[in-house]
């Protein structure tokens, strides 16, 4: 798993406030290993640029929205580059190759955060699982509704998984978890993301196999239907 839970967060998490993406009672949450082979280009249903993820390298937008559809409804994230872009950029680039479509919200806590990024498709686990990016300034809060970055208790381990925070987060802020941006409209969509299964997903499982280990296992896990670019928003106003 991502994220990390140090004992002040898990402190935090008992007085009710929560951390993210980490493991709950302050146990640390197991990084799935990066693959060690290159994938092979194979046919699928997504695009094949997400296979080399050295060439996913445009500059996002100053601000940019997307639209994610999932099983729970919609919801609107915008994302501000000036907050941390590296993540920005990652976050910009994924969206553009489609990669969240069909992927799940395997990790979800009541009160806490709902973690995703991890591809429906093996071949893209395995590419974008080597090539992570480096950390950006913390320079907003885990409040609710930012959208964050997951990370290993490591420098510079941040890949393709995020969370949601579903609370006031604020014991993540001073563990390298930059919030990229924030859910605009649709909050609501997001408060009913399925938890009933929550940390039970195998992140190695989903790693290796994709949505059909989780199609099998956890039938009941909203999904992505699309997560698309809606406009390249005018920056706000200093």
């Amino acid at each position: 798993m991502k994220l990390r839970i140090n004992g002040l967060v898990a402190a935090v998490m008992i007085m009710g406030a929560a951390g993210v993406v980490l493991a709950q009672g302050g146990a640390p949450a197991k990084k799935t290993p990066p693959a060690t082979k290159p994938p092979v280009a194979a046919a699928g249903p997504f695009d094949k640029a997400l296979l080399t993820p050295s060439t996913l390298n445009a500059k996002a937008p100053d601000a940019f929205d997307v639209k994610f559809s999932t099983t729970a409804g919609d919801f609107v994230v915008h994302v501000t580059r000036e907050w941390a872009p590296n993540g920005a950029d990652r976050f910009y680039n994924l969206v553009k190759h489609h990669y969240f479509d069909g992927a799940a919200f395997f990790r979800v806590i009541q009160g806490f955060m709902a973690q995703f990024g991890l591809s429906a498709y093996s071949e893209v686990n395995a590419a974008m699982s080597n090539a992570p990016i480096k950390d950006d300034p913390v320079l907003k809060s885990n409040t609710r509704g930012m959208v964050t970055f997951a990370q290993t208790s490591q420098p510079n381990s941040r890949d393709t998984q995020l969370f949601i925070n579903f609370a006031n987060n604020t014991g993540l802020d001073g563990q390298r978890f930059a919030p990229i941006g924030e859910v605009t409209s649709g909050m609501e969509s997001v408060d009913k993301i399925y938890n009933g299964y929550g940390e039970s997903p195998d992140q190695g499982q989903i790693t290796a196999h994709g949505k059909t280990y989780l199609e099998k296992q956890f039938p009941k896990l909203t999904t992505i239907t699309s997560a698309t670019l809606v406009t390249a928003a005018a920056a706000p106003k200093p």
